[in-house]
């Protein structure tokens, strides 16, 4: 059975796409497996402290370690949901091919998923950030003060009262 989900239990994500990551694509560069160590081990601390539900945005990168973070938890400990908040339906339609089987095998281990939006328009992504945030008491974010959709996001949870916890993207 799992938890009442509200926005006292629930937490959620931001982060950089490989774009933005100095390892880009190379998720077998030793920075990239620290911080995926890094989102485990915090995310674990915030469910740890009563979060049960996680909503994560389904972006490639920081969002992907995130997700593949979540699942491991939720083998470790029962009780723990993952909501995919997807920003429009065709999300993943430009994206690598192997990035696009990677998304769709994560969104069917999801235990919700909510589309935003149908299609895509130029604010589905902040649409998508808005509705994690306005929907969790907690954010835990991939973030070295960048400007870019990860900064506007956290700027929001700000406002918001969002906890906001804060892990820079390893650059040695």
């Amino acid at each position: 059975m799992y938890p009442l989900i509200n926005r006292d239990n629930s937490g959620c994500f931001s982060g950089y796409r490989p774009e933005k990551l100095p390892w880009g694509f190379d998720e077998e560069d030793l920075r990239c497996k620290e911080l995926k160590a890094k989102i485990t081990e915090a995310a674990e601390q915030i469910h740890l402290s009563g979060i049960q539900h996680f909503i994560c945005g389904m972006a490639r990168g920081s969002d992907t370690y995130f997700c593949e973070s979540m699942f491991f938890l939720r083998s470790k400990y029962s009780g723990i949901t993952v909501e995919a908040a997807i920003p429009c339906e065709t999300q993943s339609a430009g994206w690598r091919e192997e990035d696009r089987i990677r998304y769709a095998r994560l969104v069917d281990q999801c235990d919700q998923i909510t589309y935003v939006g149908k299609e895509y328009t130029r604010n589905c992504m902040h649409r998508r950030n808005r509705y994690m945030v306005d929907n969790s008491s907690v954010i835990l974010a991939v973030f070295d003060g960048r400007l870019g959709g990860t900064n506007y996001t956290l700027s929001y949870a700000g406002r918001r009262g969002l906890e906001i916890i804060k892990i820079a993207p390893c650059k040695a």
